[in-house]
């Protein structure tokens, strides 16, 4: 559909809780081809609502060839880890060693209100992963280890996008209860 402004590291929207989906309809219909488009444009392995701006949790991932989406996510994770490089659409251009569980299932709904079951170990669990925890308003950086975690605030604050303005928010004439676009 169209290819979203993505909300950088230090924008609120990022740091807030996402609201649940209650309506399944054409708006929430565009906003997973939106994730889609940006994710697939950017590229990316996974973007979350909140990373263009909408406090919805839904996020879309693309990992091994599959292309996927999933909105309210529950997640059940392994008590098995798997400990590797990570990266956010958010945080661009860096990439740190993070630990997830190994392997997760997800339950949610696809965007026609449909009930989903995802499982997925490796790179597929830790974007599953790390997309909820952007509905959640948790940065992958808050899970990595305290050395690690401040040469990643180093690097970011380092980076020639720190601090840069947010993108241009445009309003929709559509009522949106303030979770829009």
């Amino acid at each position: 559909m169209a290819i979203q402004p993505i909300r950088l590291f230090g924008d609120p929207v990022l740091r807030t809780p996402a609201t649940p989906v209650v309506d399944f309809d054409k708006e929430l219909r565009t906003l997973v081809a939106d994730l889609a488009d940006t994710m697939l444009e950017a590229p990316g392995a996974g973007l979350a609502a909140p990373q263009i701006g909408v406090g919805l949790r839904v996020f879309t991932w693309h990992v091994d060839g599959e292309l996927g989406h999933l909105v309210n996510p529950e997640l059940s994770l392994s008590t098995e880890t798997q400990h590797g490089e990570e990266g956010c659409l958010s945080i661009p251009g860096l990439g740190f060693d993070c630990t997830r569980a190994f392997s997760v299932v997800a339950r949610g709904w696809n965007m026609h209100g449909e009930p989903v079951t995802i499982e997925g170990s490796q790179m597929l669990a830790r974007a599953i992963q790390h997309e909820t925890d952007h509905l959640d308003g948790i940065l992958f950086v808050d899970r990595l280890d305290a050395e690690t975690r401040k040469a990643a605030m180093k690097a970011i604050r380092e980076a020639e996008w720190f601090g840069a303005a947010p993108p241009q928010v445009k309003l929709s004439p559509h009522p949106t209860n303030g979770l829009g676009f």
